[in-house]
């Protein structure tokens, strides 16, 4: 399939509030416009997930990441510029996305991708791109598309025609970061 056309097929969903299936940098994943309250509610519902469990949420970059959070320690540009594997930062205080996607703690997690699908929607879309495993909440996060349950096939709006034959590599890790630029590894 051509990635442009997948592009489109799924922008054209998400910015009409569906959800979409998806491969990211690291696993499949299920996302929908970050902006986007009642879309994210569907990906709770799809995903069996209460809502006080946040989602992270994918960017294509540097304006995004600060139209999202007004301040961004120093060391989180250092931690992206030194990683070697996919990197999710937890950040505080972040706005202009849905109020759902926050944690309780008035934080959000963000990964910046290069992946060309992802990166590709995300310029069309002007937004960023909610991203959580394709499973429901609780059983074992899918390595390949083939383990994604016919459950979750079936509750998206739309599943992209990309790299089904991938074996994902593992989640990324998670790093949170305080504005008082305390590091604290979540995930490796």
């Amino acid at each position: 399939m051509d990635i442009n056309t997948e592009v489109h097929n799924a922008f054209e969903v998400i910015k009409n509030g569906g959800i979409i299936l998806y491969p990211t940098d690291t696993v499949w994943g299920i996302g929908c416009d970050a902006t986007n309250e009642e879309a994210v509610k569907k990906i709770y519902a799809l995903k069996q997930r209460e809502e006080t469990k946040s989602m992270i949420v994918l960017m294509n970059g540097e304006r995004m990441m600060y139209n999202v959070f007004k301040e961004i320690p120093d060391v989180a540009w250092q931690i992206l510029d030194l990683s070697e594997k996919p990197t999710t930062l937890i950040l505080d205080n972040p706005r202009n996305v849905a109020k759902n996607i926050v944690a309780e703690d008035s934080t959000l997690g963000v990964r910046i991708v290069t992946e060309p699908f992802c990166f590709k929607l995300m310029e069309r879309m002007k937004k960023p791109l909610v991203s959580t495993s394709a499973n429901i909440s609780g059983e074992p996060t899918p390595k390949t598309f083939k383990e994604i349950s016919p459950e979750i096939i079936k509750g998206v709006d739309y599943v992209v025609n990309l790299h089904h034959d991938k074996v994902c590599k593992n989640p990324s890790t998670i790093i949170k970061l305080g504005l008082d630029s305390q590091v604290k590894v979540i995930r490796k």
